[in-house]
């Protein structure tokens, strides 16, 4: 008898593990909590954005996004300023010690990332990797 493939719901609760697991060995490399980096990285590919546009694009109330921003703000990685248009809004933006430690922190979590991939798969897995990582960005756009 021939084996059954997975349902599509195993394979959907499978991936949310995995991916889970793997995200949050990736936030065990030393650097910011994943929800400020993620912020600096969207500021950093950009560029300036209002609270209520940073949490549009991260699926946050903007209340969340807020306190996020005062962090960060706080730790000296972004600042405000006016918007020219609106005086009621700012633009949150990233300052040079954001970037350096936006810069280190890809760095280092890359650096992890590659030593990983070299050590722990061969050539034709790393391939299959980056074929399936264009499915998973295919996923995340829907």
């Amino acid at each position: 008898m021939a084996a059954r493939a997975p349902s599509t719901s195993l394979l959907a609760h499978d991936l949310r593990e995995t991916v889970g697991r793997f995200v949050r060995r990736l936030r065990t490399e030393p650097g910011p909590p994943v929800p400020l980096l993620t912020v600096l990285s969207r500021l950093s590919r950009e560029g300036p954005a209002s609270i209520s546009d940073l949490a549009a694009a991260e699926r946050m109330r903007p209340q969340s996004m807020a306190q996020t921003v005062r962090e960060l703000e706080t730790a000296g990685l972004v600042s405000r300023r006016p918007d020219p248009q609106d005086g009621r809004r700012s633009f949150v933006e990233l300052t040079a010690a954001g970037v350096a430690k936006l810069e280190a922190t890809q760095a280092a979590r890359e650096d992890w990332l590659n030593q990983t991939l070299e050590a722990e798969l061969d050539a034709d897995e790393r391939e299959l990797l980056r074929r399936a990582l264009a499915l998973l960005d295919r996923m995340a756009e829907a």
